[in-house]
């Protein structure tokens, strides 16, 4: 039985087929050869260079979604940390999602400008809950509880005020009526 599984054993071997390391030969070998070549040298490296581009400004992105104050600085760390090769992006990172409790304590505010200048917008256009102009109507007199506020954020918040009195006047005609 051994016997007969070596003979066998043989008899294959012997008689296989040379193998071959491509499915092509001669010119298409060639061809397709040239072809990867040419993407893995300049697709490839266009594709890495996009996709780091796109990750080093995710903190960015997230900086502005959270109305983050410091967020021209992070945006800056993001550019910084392309030059010197993502070793900065990190830091990026971890401090778009960080709360800026120090920055709220000097400033009166944890928020980048920009997001009352968006409040005033949707509180214009009617967008705005009720509780949403309530919370930022006392954000902006934190605020000037702490120090002088801009002239645009003061004219939203009397804005604000005129809105909380003529809620106010409308409720009491709805009470004497009823």
């Amino acid at each position: 039985m051994i016997v007969q599984r070596l003979l066998a054993f043989w008899i294959f071997a012997l008689a296989a087929v040379p193998a071959r390391a491509s499915f092509l030969s001669g010119e298409a070998l060639d061809t397709v050869a040239d072809i990867m070549a040419l993407v893995v040298l300049f697709l490839v490296p266009a594709v890495v260079i996009v996709l780091f581009w796109i990750v080093h400004v995710l903190p960015e992105k997230i900086a502005h979604k959270r109305h983050h104050p410091q967020r021209d600085a992070i945006t800056t760390l993001c550019l910084l940390s392309l030059v010197f090769g993502g070793l900065l992006w990190p830091l990026a990172w971890i401090w778009a999602y960080t709360k800026p409790v120090g920055y709220r304590l000097a400033y009166g505010t944890d928020r980048h400008p920009e997001y009352y200048d968006e409040m005033a917008v949707k509180h214009r256009e009617g967008l705005l809950l009720r509780e949403e102009v309530v919370h930022l109507r006392e954000e902006l007199e934190q605020m000037e509880a702490r120090g002088a506020l801009p002239p645009r954020l003061r004219a939203l918040k009397d804005e604000l005020m005129r809105l909380r009195l003529t809620d106010a006047a409308s409720a009491q005609a709805e009470d004497k009526a009823a």
